[in-house]
């Protein structure tokens, strides 16, 4: 098994051994390796709009796919818990619905809506029964606004991946930020999951694939900000004070002609801000060589739709889609092993190599 090492030195580093997006063995670490220490989204809280609503889903469905059920209990507090029963490990609920306890319609055992076990027929006999052992796994959730996100181990705390985004846009009302269907989309891609993310996290080809996009920002000023340990910004400037954000005196970028911020969050997540509001990013690996993306857009202002940066979302996706798989057939050439990084345009695509190779070489 190959050791993925990059070295800290973008100026002498090259570029993940393409080992990693061909060896399926390595897919498959890669599951418990990154996707399972780190935090993932899980939706928004509109889902459980009432006490007793349960909303059940499949956290990274056909990659992860971990079972869970989303709730609020009677005292309206919302819980992340498995969906699999304790007894015989039946699914417990199927659909969103409202009700006021977890029935698993197997052997009749209930749960509360925080996961703590109720009841169970035909056990008076069973010893040392209850126990903990019984109740439901309850996850952490943590929340920003409206969004949710979870992990499945609790190894690292969610500020560490979210902190710095979340206070350099604070001066936003989230809260306000309303989900829209129309805007949302989801892309099927004939790539590696991380191919995906590694053209994201380079502002380097926008010149050369997004012509409408390059047309209406500053690539010249186009800036990469790393924040430590897990997430980085990339900033767009625009070219001219239109389509652009009011920033208060507290924004770093105060008096500047900013155009989006493009968050991203260690492994897989993407926040783009654009001056109409934001569209949510999850890269969902499939297999070595496909991975699925869901978008989810938020409109705050619906006056500054369709301009500036944050217009012709989908065009600027067929774009990348095009040259990421045209990449993936790349990967697979026995005469291609690594590359090199600008050191000047390539610095997120570095540091989310140099993150990988820190998580698939820890105990």
């Amino acid at each position: 098994m190959p050791e993925f090492y990059v070295d800290p030195d973008i100026a002498v580093a090259k570029t993940l051994h393409t080992d990693f997006y061909n060896n399926p063995e390595i897919f498959e670490l890669c599951k418990e390796k990154i996707f399972a220490l780190s935090w993932q989204f899980v939706g928004s809280t509109d889902l459980i709009h009432k006490n007793g609503d349960v909303f059940p889903f499949i956290l990274l469905e056909k990659f992860l796919d971990e079972p869970l059920a989303l709730t609020r209990d009677k005292s309206g507090d919302m819980h992340l818990v498995s969906n699999v029963c304790t007894h015989r490990g039946n699914i417990l609920t199927e659909k969103p619905c409202n009700i006021s306890t977890l029935r698993c319609r197997y052997h009749g055992r209930q749960f509360h809506l925080d996961g703590k076990f109720l009841s169970m027929p035909e056990f008076k006999e069973v010893k040392n029964f209850p126990s903990k052992d019984d109740d439901l796994n309850e996850l952490e959730l943590f929340q920003w606004g409206k969004n949710l996100f979870t992990s499945l181990d609790k190894r690292y705390a969610p500020e560490v991946f979210f902190g710095d985004m979340m206070k350099r846009v604070s001066w936003m009302p989230l809260d306000q930020f309303v989900f829209r269907p129309d805007f949302s989309r989801e892309f099927h891609i004939k790539a590696n999951w991380a191919l995906y993310c590694e053209n994201y996290l380079e502002g380097f080809h926008i010149p050369f694939v997004h012509t409408g996009l390059n047309a209406v920002i500053d690539f010249a000023s186009y800036t990469t900000e790393l924040f430590f340990p897990y997430s980085s910004v990339q900033i767009a400037f625009s070219k001219d004070e239109k389509d652009c954000f009011d920033l208060p005196p507290s924004s770093p970028e105060y008096g500047k002609n900013v155009a989006a911020y493009y968050f991203w969050v260690f492994p897989n997540m993407m926040f783009n801000f654009y001056p109409w509001g934001l569209s949510v990013n999850i890269v969902q690996p499939v297999s070595t060589g496909e991975c699925k993306v869901s978008f989810r857009g938020y409109v705050w202002d619906q006056s500054k739709l369709g301009v500036g940066a944050g217009t012709g979302l989908d065009r600027v996706e067929m774009e990348d889609e095009e040259i990421v798989e045209n990449v993936q057939k790349g990967v697979r050439s026995r005469f291609y092993s690594h590359g090199r990084y600008s050191v000047t345009r390539e610095r997120g695509t570095h540091h989310f190599h140099t993150i990988i190779s820190d998580f698939m070489k820890a105990k």
